[in-house]
C-alpha cells in the first residue's frame, strides 16, 4: 500500500510540476529560515557549555553606593577570590582574570595581539580549556610565563616546539612559554590568544585592595546549590572589613552570577566579550515559528486551491471502490513527499546560505552543526509536523468530496472552507505587516543613535592604544602630529568617551565628613575637552599647568582641579555658577577644586541615563585620540603611520575610528534590524504564495460569473476590481489587527533605551500601503489574466 501511495505521490507531483515547483520554494525558503534562526539560537545557548565544572562556576559583580545610589561593574579588587577563599568554605578556589592589548615581539616579529589574557594558576583546573603540552597546574604558577594557543604557536614558531621559548611584551618584559593551548572554542566568553600568570602584574605583587577594580574574578563553588547560602554571607560580611568612618553611609559588596548565564542573562557588562540580549532570542524564535506557520499555512491553500482540478479523481477514485481513509493517506504521503523533497532542498539553501547568515549576525557557525544527532532529529519532527499540521486539511476536505456532485460537476467549495482559507491569509499578512513596522520602527531606532547628539564629536577621530613606552613618549608624539595641517587636535586618556567604565568614591563641599559618592571618573590630559568637541557650561578649561601640577608621583602633595559634568552638579545640590572652585576629592588620593562644568553627554550606551562623572588630570593613559579635518584620509593617515613608526618603533600603528567604537555598543540591535529586514521579506514572500494561490482558487471557482459579466458587458478593469476588491478587504482587516500588536511589543523592546524614539504614524501607514501594493501586485495578475480570457470557454459547458 505505501509502495503505490509513492508512486502516485510521484506521479502527481510530476505531472503537476510546475504547482509542485512553487510549493517546494514555499516550503523551503520557510524552513531554510527557521533552519538558519535554529543554527543562531542553538550556538547562542550552547555558550561555555563545554566547561566541565561550569554549574559550580560564578561571576563575582561588584555593587556599590551610598544612600539611595547603586553602581554595579563586573570587575573586582585583587581582594576578592583570596579572602573568599579563605573565609567561605563554599567556595573551593578562585581565579583573577585581565583581558589586555599587548605588542608580543618573537624574534624580528611584531604582532599587536588584542586577546592577550592574564590569569591565576588555577585557571585549567576552573575552566575547561584543554591543554595540548605543557603541566596545567604549574603553566601559570610562575611569574612571566605564559601559555599560547596552538594558532598562535604556529603564528609565531611554524611546527616548531615553542615551549620554553622567549617572547618579549611591550617591549620591556619576557615571558616563558610554558604551555600550548587548543583554540578557545568560538561560543566561549573567554577567547585568549595568549595567557600569562596574574602574578606577572605589578597588581598582584602590591597589597589586595578591595576598591582598585580592573580584574575579573570567578569563584568555583564545591558544589552547585552553594550559591544561594554563600550569596547571603557576603553582605553581613562585608560590612565587618570597613570602620563606620571608611563607609558611612556608603557600601560595597558582591553578587554571584553563575557563569553559563552570563553571556544571555547578565545585565553587566562583559569584561571580555559582548553579551546577548536572551530576549532578542525570543524574538528570533517567534519569528522561526510565524516564518513556519506562514509556509504551511501558504501549502495548505495552494493544495486546497486545486481541489477542484483535484476534484474528478477524488470521485473516479471513490466510485472504483477506494475508502476515505486510503485517500486521506494518499494525500498525506503526497505531503510527506513534497516536505521531504522541500527539507532536501532548505539544507542546500542552508549550506549555500550560512556563509552570508554568518556574516549578518557575526558569529562563525559550521554547516557540519546541521548534521548534529539533535539537529536531525528536529529535522525530521519539522517536516513530520509541517505533513501532519499542512498536509492533514487539504487531505482531509479533498477525500471528502461527494462522487456524484463532483461527476455532475456540482462541486463548489464549502462556505466553511473558503472562510478558512481567507483567515490563513489575514493571518500570513497579520505576520507581515508586524514584521514590517516592526523592522520600521527598529531601524528608526537605529537612525536615532547614530544621529543623536552625544555631545562631544565622534567623527574622523583615531583611537591609537598606548602602552607605558609610548606614555613616555606621549608629548613628542602629540608634537609630531599636530605639525600636521590636517590634525585637528591630540589628547590622552585612560578610555574614550565613547564608553567610561571607570568608578571612584567622592566626596564634595556639603557632605558629611568621611561620606562618600559613588561616580564614574575619567582620568586625562590637558588637550581632552577640545579635542573631543565638549562644551563648557561654567569654568575654564584644563591647562598644561594643571597638568604639570600632578606630575609629582606623591598624590598627596598634589592640588587637582576637577571637571564636573551637569548631572555630577545636579547629584551633589550644586548650580553650574557656584559650583566652581568647591572643595572635593577622588578617594582622599586626589583632593582639590572644580575648575569647571561641561554640558552632559553620553559616555555610554542609550540603554542608560546619562550619570554624574568627573574629569581630572592624570599622567597615565590607555588612549591616545587623534581629531583629522576628514580630508586625505588616506595621505593623512599614512603620514601619521610613518611618524608613529620612527617615535615608537616597538609598537604597530594599528588603530580604530571612535565611530567604531561606538557602533560596537549596539552589535545587538543592528543585527536584530538587519535579521528583521530579511525576515520580514521572507514573510512578504511566503504570504504572497499564499495569497496567489487563495487568488487561483477563487478565480477557478468564479469563472463562470466571470464569463457571463464580460458577455454582458463588463469592462477588464471592472472585473479585475471586483476580484481584487475581496483580497484588499482581508489585507485591511491583517493591518488592523497587526498594527496595535506591532505597537505594543516594539513599545516593550523601546523601553530598553532611555533615549528613544515616539511611535512615528509614517510606519503604520508605510506598513499598510507597502502590504496593500504587494496584494494588489500579486492578486492583479490572477485578475487579470482571468478578465482577458475568452468567455466561451467557461460558459460552453452550460
Amino acid at each position: 500500500m505505501l509502495r503505490n501511495h509513492l508512486l502516485i505521490a510521484f506521479r502527481n507531483l510530476l505531472r503537476h510540476g510546475a504547482f509542485s515547483l512553487v510549493n517546494m520554494i514555499g516550503l523551503a525558503v520557510g524552513l531554510t529560515a527557521c533552519i538558519l534562526i535554529a543554527l543562531y539560537l542553538q550556538y547562542e545557548w550552547s555558550y561555555d557549555a563545554f566547561h566541565d565544572k561550569g554549574n559550580r562556576i560564578v561571576r563575582v559583580v561588584m555593587e556599590y553606593g551610598s544612600g539611595t545610589e547603586m553602581m554595579k561593574t563586573g570587575v573586582t579588587g585583587t581582594k576578592v577570590a583570596p579572602t573568599f577563599k579563605r573565609n567561605f568554605p563554599e567556595v573551593e578556589t578562585g581565579v583573577r582574570m585581565f583581558a589586555a592589548e599587548n605588542i608580543v615581539k618573537s624574534g624580528e616579529k611584531l604582532f599587536n595581539e588584542k586577546h592577550f589574557y592574564y590569569a591565576d594558576a588555577g585557571f585549567f583546573d576552573v575552566f575547561s580549556f584543554k591543554l595540548l603540552s605543557g603541566n596545567p597546574v604549574k603553566a601559570l604558577a610562575e611569574p612571566n610565563t605564559v601559555v599560547i594557543t596552538e594558532t598562535t604557536s604556529k603564528k609565531y614558531f611554524g611546527d616548531t616546539n615553542p615551549i620554553g621559548k622567549i617572547i618579549r611584551v611591550n617591549d620591556n618584559k619576557d615571558f616563558t612559554i610554558t604551555g600550548i593551548a587548543a583554540d578557545c572554542p568560538k561560543n566561549s566568553q573567554i577567547q585568549f590568544d595568549l595567557l600569562a600568570s596574574f602574578s606577572s602584574l605589578r597588581a598582584a605583587q602590591e597589597e589586595e585592595n578591595w576598591f582598585n577594580a580592573n580584574w575579573t574574578t570567578f569563584l568555583l563553588l564545591k558544589n552547585k546549590e552553594s550559591s544561594k547560602s554563600l550569596q547571603a554571607k557576603i553582605m553581613p560580611f562585608m560590612k565587618t572589613q570597613f570602620s563606620k568612618e571608611e563607609m558611612s553611609d556608603g557600601y560595597l559588596t558582591y553578587q554571584l552570577e553563575p557563569f553559563t548565564e552570563v553571556h544571555l542573562h547578565s545585565d553587566v557588562e562583559n569584561t571580555f566579550e559582548p553579551n546577548t540580549n536572551v530576549l532578542y532570542l525570543y524574538i528570533f524564535s517567534a519569528v522561526a515559528l510565524l516564518i513556519l506557520i506562514i509556509a504551511c499555512f501558504t501549502y495548505m491553500n495552494l493544495t486546497t486551491a486545486r481541489a477542484t482540478e483535484r476534484a474528478k479523481e477524488v470521485g473516479m477514485r471513490k466510485v472504483l471502490g477506494a475508502a476515505r481513509k486510503q485517500l486521506f493517506w494518499q494525500f498525506i504521503t503526497e505531503s510527506a513527499v513534497l516536505t521531504l523533497v522541500a527539507l532536501l532542498i532548505s539544507v542546500i539553501a542552508t549550506f549555500l546560505l550560512l556563509s552570508p547568515f554568518n556574516q549578518l549576525i557575526d558569529k562563525n557557525i559550521p554547516f557540519a552543526a546541521v548534521f548534529s544527532p539533535t539537529n536531525l532529529l528536529f529535522l525530521l519532527s519539522i517536516a513530520l509536523v509541517i505533513t501532519l499540521f499542512a498536509g492533514s486539511y487539504p487531505a482531509l476536505i479533498l477525500s471528502g468530496f461527494q462522487p456524484i456532485k463532483v461527476l455532475k460537476g456540482a462541486f463548489k467549495a464549502s462556505f466553511s472552507g473558503l472562510f478558512l482559507r481567507k483567515t490563513l491569509i489575514v493571518f500570513q499578512f497579520m505576520i507581515s505587516v508586524f514584521l514590517i513596522i516592526s523592522t520600521i520602527i527598529i531601524q528608526d531606532q537605529l537612525r536615532f543613535i547614530q544621529q543623536k547628539k552625544l555631545g562631544y564629536n565622534k567623527d574622523h577621530v583615531l583611537v591609537l592604544p598606548m602602552d607605558p613606552k609610548i606614555n613616555e613618549k606621549l608629548s613628542t608624539i602629540k608634537t609630531v602630529f599636530q605639525s600636521d595641517a590636517e590634525v585637528l587636535g591630540v589628547s590622552a586618556a585612560y578610555e574614550t568617551p565613547v564608553f567610561i567604565n571607570g568608578g571612584y568614591a567622592m566626596w564634595g563641599e556639603g557632605m558629611q565628613k568621611g561620606q562618600r559618592k559613588s561616580i564614574s571618573a575619567l582620568p586625562v590630559d590637558e588637550n581632552f575637552i577640545k579635542t573631543i568637541n565638549l562644551e563648557i557650561a561654567a569654568g575654564t578649561d584644563l591647562t598644561e599647568a594643571d597638568q604639570k601640577r600632578i606630575a609629582n608621583p606623591d598624590y598627596k602633595q598634589n592640588y587637582f582641579y576637577f571637571i564636573l559634568n551637569e548631572s555630577a552638579v545636579k547629584s551633589m545640590g550644586w548650580t553650574n555658577e557656584n559650583a566652581i572652585g568647591k572643595r572635593m576629592d577622588l578617594g582622599d588620593a586626589r583632593q582639590g577644586e572644580v575648575k569647571a562644568i561641561v554640558k552632559d553627554f553620553h559616555f555610554a550606551s542609550l540603554h542608560q541615563k546619562i550619570e554624574p562623572l568627573v574629569i581630572f588630570p592624570d599622567t597615565y593613559f590607555n588612549n591616545i585620540m587623534v581629531r583629522l579635518s576628514g580630508k586625505n584620509l588616506s595621505a593623512t593617515l599614512a603620514l601619521l603611520g610613518k611618524q608613529w613608526k620612527e617615535i615608537a618603533p616597538h609598537r604597530p600603528f594599528e588603530y580604530e575610528f571612535m565611530e567604531v567604537e561606538f557602533n560596537r555598543l549596539y552589535t545587538s540591535e543592528t543585527r536584530i534590524g538587519k535579521a528583521f529586514s530579511v525576515f520580514a521579506f521572507l514573510a512578504i514572500f511566503l504570504a504572497c504564495f499564499g495569497l496567489f494561490g487563495l487568488a487561483a482558487f477563487t478565480i477557478l471557482q468564479r469563472a463562470k460569473e466571470i464569463g457571463i459579466r464580460k458577455v454582458l458587458g463588463a469592462s477588464v478593469t471592472q472585473i479585475v476590481v471586483l476580484l481584487s476588491s475581496d483580497f484588499v478587504v482581508l489585507v485591511f482587516i491583517a493591518f488592523l489587527i497587526a498594527s496595535p500588536i506591532a505597537w505594543y511589543v516594539m513599545n516593550i523592546w523601546l523601553q530598553d533605551f532611555v533615549y528613544r524614539i515616539n511611535f512615528s504614524w509614517w510606519a503604520f501607514l508605510v506598513a499598510g500601503i507597502g502590504a496593500l501594493g504587494i496584494t494588489l501586485l500579486t492578486v492583479s495578475f490572477q485578475a487579470i489574466k482571468a478578465a482577458t480570457a475568452n468567455p466561451v470557454k467557461s460558459l460552453r459547458t452550460e
